[in-house]
């Protein structure tokens, strides 16, 4: 494990050139705020950031007596007091339970977003008021923080790491609480190994063994395991986790178990030569698709490709796809056919239903009979793969979710 952590864990360096950054940054916001105090936030108060994570979340925490009627105006009052401090730097608002903004300054990406000054949870206005209480709790349970950087790369590495729409994984909170709760990144792989289909993992114990179902509100019990927040029993730190995820986080804790390895931590990049090797030796058909993304949000950009993926993954399910894969830039699918039959077989209603079997032949020309079924030959459009596919990356649902989808040619 000390070699991985060499790899992931910040260096001295690293941590002191962030919090020059940091303090530089808070020194300028803070001498243009009344009645409000910008603190550092997120991974990095935590001191759970990953090696070469350049992203500083910071909170505007302000006076609760003074603007708890005025919590959606906290964004505006924010964003004056950004432009006054930075005038020089562009600053972007971004939409969120309540807006935040984003903001270039020396080598990092900083995410300022306001928050009302709360001690205990159900004082918040907004969920994100909680947030400085995540800290206080990960500091205060969590002795070895080198533990939840080991499970962050390992999640990373499988993507299995963000809670965005376009991952559907363990957000790094989710990961403290397991940590929190499991001590050790090797104690939670095991303990993973025992999860059953809702289980509830509640580390500061809220609610009696077996009662948290009971409380919880229904919206928050969608994700195939709970962990229930230790600052706020009412939330769900794995609600955005989707089955699929979770079941490849098990997977690989039981590989890693049975045989640990470095390989686990690493992220495999998706390589044009090394995929298109592997198709090559399989005698099996290669498609590479480069990709521009859209400008905007992170997560609004990640959803709209990971929808055309799942369009074009639909649409070529009849070659039957043997392995396939996206990232930002790219899109790749391995497929055991090279063409379809010229003539497909469409079936249609029993012939017992005689209304069915009109509209059936209202829409398909060339119909006949079999064992009191009716069928269709329909003439495939594109047979063959190379045209299938280009025919595919011109279609609008494909083509309004990136700025610009290009197949890769040898």
């Amino acid at each position: 494990m000390q070699e991985i952590l060499q790899k992931i864990k910040p260096s001295k360096e690293e941590k002191r050139k962030l919090q020059q950054s940091v303090n530089s940054f808070l020194n300028k916001l803070n001498s243009k705020l009344n009645d409000a105090k910008a603190i550092l936030g997120g991974s990095g108060a935590k001191g759970t950031f990953l090696a070469g994570s350049y992203d500083v979340d910071i909170f505007v925490q302000y006076d609760y007596k003074k603007f708890q009627d005025k919590s959606a105006e906290l964004s505006n009052y924010l964003e004056k007091s950004l432009q006054s401090s930075f005038p020089k730097y562009p600053l972007t608002r971004l939409h969120g339970s309540r807006d935040y903004f984003q903001l270039k300054y020396e080598d990092y990406t900083f995410e300022i977003v306001p928050i009302l000054k709360i001690k205990k949870a159900e004082e918040a206005k907004n969920i994100t008021d909680i947030s400085p209480l995540h800290a206080v709790w990960v500091n205060k349970n969590i002795k070895d923080k080198d533990q939840v950087l080991l499970i962050k790369q390992f999640c990373k590495a499988h993507n299995i790491y963000g809670a965005e729409s376009h991952i559907m994984g363990f957000s790094g909170y989710g990961l403290e609480i397991l940590i929190g709760k499991y001590k050790t990144f090797t104690n939670l792989l095991k303990a993973s190994q025992q999860w059953k289909a809702k289980e509830v993992i509640d580390p500061q114990q809220h609610y009696k063994k077996g009662m948290a179902l009971f409380h919880l509100n229904q919206s928050k019990q969608l994700s195939p395991i709970i962990i229930i927040d230790p600052v706020d029993k009412t939330r769900n730190a794995a609600a955005a986790l989707s089955e699929e995820k979770l079941t490849l986080f098990k997977a690989k804790a039981k590989e890693f178990l049975k045989k640990p390895s470095e390989e686990f931590f690493l992220k495999k990049e998706i390589d044009y030569t090394r995929l298109k090797k592997e198709a090559d030796s399989k005698k099996q058909s290669f498609i590479f698709l480069e990709i521009t993304p859209l400008a905007g949000k992170k997560d609004i950009v990640g959803a709209k490709l990971l929808k055309a993926y799942h369009f074009l993954e639909k649409s070529l399910h009849p070659f039957k796809i043997k392995k396939s894969g996206w990232d930002w830039v790219s899109m790749y699918f391995i497929l055991e056919q090279k063409e379809l039959p010229s003539e497909q077989i469409r079936k249609g209603p029993p012939m017992n239903l005689p209304e069915n079997v009109l509209d059936f032949k209202k829409k398909n020309k060339d119909t006949f009979t079999q064992d009191g079924q009716i069928f269709a030959r329909v003439k495939t459009p594109f047979p063959k793969l190379d045209n299938f596919i280009k025919h595919l990356v011109t279609e609008k649902y494909v083509t309004e979710k990136v700025k610009k989808i290009k197949i890769k040619k040898e």
